[in-house]
């Protein structure tokens, strides 16, 4: 497939720059494959759709403050993820100023150094307080300090505090950007879900910058994917075992956890996972999926066309996004959602 395929056109004051309040006053389209009628309502109507014993999966990764500049302002030093025990994989600017053994001096406690470049232009650091090595943890903590949250290139509004980029039910620290689907449910939301007999579970993906970045070759099948480290617990293993056993449906919430769930094959576990999900793929755990208005020419295009049918899954999803923007959704990462069952 060209890569070109996954173009469409996007007036720019759809591109939604921060959530609406509440956030599940958002828009919500829902696409029905079966029968290919589309209808149109409030996120906190989602309810409407869902049956007792269906299973919503979450990705409770968290955001941190990943954009780090040296006590000059000169030069950023954007964390990736980490590398080994100590180390981090990040990117630099200006990268071609940085050198094996460089120092990057980021408060007057705590210092960078790089201690090996890759090809790609990436490089690993080494951070090291008071002249001891800092913990992934301890490295987290004090970007969340002194960083900045890494949002989107194509959002101009800096939130206020990361709470404006995080989902409600957040919990482990290591995403450079949210998983954007979950920023529609509301604590309220999901009380009510609970109360109609919809069970909820979740995965850990922690969601690298890859999510940022468009397909760059020609086709699609010269894209190399890039990897996220992604874990599912025993405890939501045995609930999607349980939800398939019974006939329930798992809906995956946004398309990182759909990564999860797919890369792991739906069993407890935690690894690396560069899944490329494209038409053509067989979907193994999910049975419907809630996401955002993605990017052209993303991956998350091809999965969501994907999910849609493997023979006219992306001209699927173009009406779908005529449909939206000719109805004013709010597109991208704090845009509307959209609801496939």
């Amino acid at each position: 497939m060209k890569t070109n395929e996954l173009d469409y056109f996007l007036p720019p004051e759809r591109i939604a720059q921060h959530s609406v309040s509440p956030r599940d006053a958002s828009k919500l389209l829902v696409y029905d494959r079966a029968t290919g009628m589309t209808q149109h309502k409030t996120f906190r109507d989602v309810g409407e759709f869902l049956r007792p014993d269906d299973l919503l999966v979450f990705n409770n990764s968290k955001v941190f403050r990943a954009r780090l500049f040296d006590r000059t302002g000169q030069i950023e030093i954007f964390l990736l993820r980490p590398h080994g025990d100590v180390g981090w994989e990040c990117l630099g600017k200006p990268g071609r100023r940085l050198r094996v053994d460089d120092e990057v001096v980021l408060s007057t406690r705590v210092r960078g150094r790089v201690v090996q470049r890759f090809e790609n232009g990436r490089f690993v650091f080494s951070f090291v307080r008071d002249g001891k090595m800092m913990s992934v943890s301890e490295v987290i903590a004090f970007a969340n300090k002194i960083g900045e949250i890494p949002i989107p290139p194509y959002v101009g509004e800096k939130p206020l505090s990361l709470s404006r980029y995080q989902t409600v039910y957040a919990k482990h620290a290591g995403s450079v950007a949210a998983p954007t689907a979950g920023f529609h449910f509301t604590r309220r939301l999901l009380g009510s879900l609970r109360g109609r007999g919809v069970r909820l579970a979740e995965v850990t993906l922690h969601v690298g910058i890859g999510t940022f970045q468009p397909i760059k070759t020609e086709t699609i099948e010269a894209h190399t994917m890039h990897r996220e480290w992604a874990d599912i617990s025993v405890e939501t293993a045995r609930l999607i075992a349980e939800t398939k056993a019974r006939g329930g449906r798992v809906i995956a919430v946004g398309t990182t956890t759909v990564r999860a769930l797919e890369g792991l094959g739906g069993h407890a576990g935690s690894d690396d996972v560069n899944i490329f999900i494209n038409p053509g793929y067989s979907f193994k755990v999910i049975d419907g999926l809630i996401t955002n208005f993605h990017l052209p020419r993303s991956t998350l295009l091809l999965l969501v066309s994907a999910f849609l049918g493997e023979a006219d899954g992306l001209d699927v999803l173009k009406n779908i996004y005529n449909d939206a923007i000719a109805r004013d959704y709010r597109f991208y990462s704090f845009g509307d959602a959209l609801l496939i069952l």
